[in-house]
């Protein structure tokens, strides 16, 4: 694995996937004088992982469908 010129590295997915690393959490870099180590930031105690992929999510869709039409076709009415 290289670094980039604008100093980027590629985290590969097994070890994003396992850190539950997701797209747009924030980490920080602690280097010890000898190691680099890639932490995620704390977060608020009180929002959950469920919370941060809702938050992630929202505004993504691109369906042009109300919720009522969407929930209609979800329970095949």
């Amino acid at each position: 694995m290289r670094i980039t010129t604008k100093g980027q590295v590629t985290i590969p997915a097994e070890i994003r996937e396992k850190a539950g690393l997701l797209p747009h959490t924030d980490v920080e870099f602690v280097y010890d004088g000898r190691h680099v180590r890639i932490m995620r930031k704390l977060r608020r105690a009180n929002e959950s992982r469920g919370e941060r992929v809702t938050a992630h999510l929202r505004g993504r869709g691109d369906v042009a469908m109300s919720t009522d039409e969407i929930m209609a076709l979800t329970r095949g009415n």
